[in-house]
């Protein structure tokens, strides 16, 4: 039997519109994997989210809960619990748009328009890029739902919301292949500088006091003091080695060998990548000495 010219031109035809189409399928596919590793990244090591939005339990974080609700800040502004982040759609943010969770990101207002408190360091975020704001929520829908309902925020005052100097706007991608600016925007969206630079007066001073250290920390720890991260020599890192410096956000051992107390969360640090620890390290160099 005799084929038709046409026939087969056709079929080569949709063939190669199948080919396409499944290519386009898989590109996105892959598009949307590296965004959600991206987003497990920056969740899970720098950004320590499972540090407050994760139960704790009696030998520390129950990840069989993971993000579903955390830790009590009782202050006299504010009594919060940490938010159920996961998909549950009654207690978490399952029913959110992906707008609504960007925009507390980025203002730290709640779809009602309520500000939360900025034990949420929302202040920080500013500096997100666009890819990893959108790797952020790509992973958040990632995680399984967990139905919690924690008790409802009192807030005493309203809250303002800052913005971190040079964090007030978005980077682009570009920025982050300069070593010391990768630096600045990792310890920025890892929010260093809210437990490294002290209370005074009227607030915190990020320029003047831009991590002098100095805050207390109670827990089960007992009592923890944030330590003096800028460049000084006698207070600060300024005579610490790179090594030791990596030992102490990575291990949570300082340069005499003794042990650090938490909050801060060195076992999430201790998953970063070596080249990300090493930004940290050249911007926490350029941090002006303070005694």
């Amino acid at each position: 039997m005799l084929k038709h010219p046409l026939r087969g031109a056709f079929g080569a035809a949709a063939a190669f519109v199948i080919s396409m189409i499944a290519g386009v399928g898989t590109a996105t596919a892959q598009a949307n994997g590296d965004l959600v590793a991206r987003g497990d990244y920056l969740v899970n090591t720098i950004m320590t989210c499972q540090n407050c939005h994760t139960p704790m339990g009696p030998n520390g974080p129950d990840f069989s809960k993971a993000l579903s609700g955390g830790l009590l800040f009782d202050e006299p502004p504010f009594k919060v619990v940490a938010s159920n982040i996961t998909q549950d759609k009654e207690t978490g943010i399952g029913g959110w748009t992906d707008a609504q969770i960007k925009h507390l990101l980025r203002t730290g207002q709640r779809p009602n328009g309520v500000q939360i408190a900025e034990v949420m360091p929302t202040s920080f975020y500013g500096i997100l890029t666009e890819r990893d704001m959108d790797a952020i929520v790509a992973y958040l829908r990632t995680v399984k739902p967990v139905k919690n309902k924690v008790a409802d925020p009192v807030y005493k005052i309203q809250l303002p919301h800052h913005l971190f100097p040079g964090g007030e706007k978005p980077y682009t991608e570009a920025m982050l292949s300069d070593k010391v600016k990768n630096g600045f925007y990792l310890a920025t969206i890892g929010h260093c500088m809210e437990c490294h630079t002290p209370f005074g007066a009227k607030g915190k001073d990020f320029v003047g006091d831009l991590g002098k250290g100095g805050m207390e920390f109670p827990g089960p720890w007992g009592k923890s003091v944030s330590a003096n991260i800028t460049s000084s020599k006698t207070k600060g890192l300024g005579d610490w080695t790179d090594a030791q410096i990596k030992a102490a956000i990575t291990q949570g051992v300082s340069k005499d060998g003794h042990k650090l107390k938490p909050p801060m969360g060195y076992p999430y640090y201790a998953r970063m990548k070596s080249e990300d620890i090493d930004a940290i390290v050249a911007y926490l160099r350029t941090v002006p000495a303070k005694e």
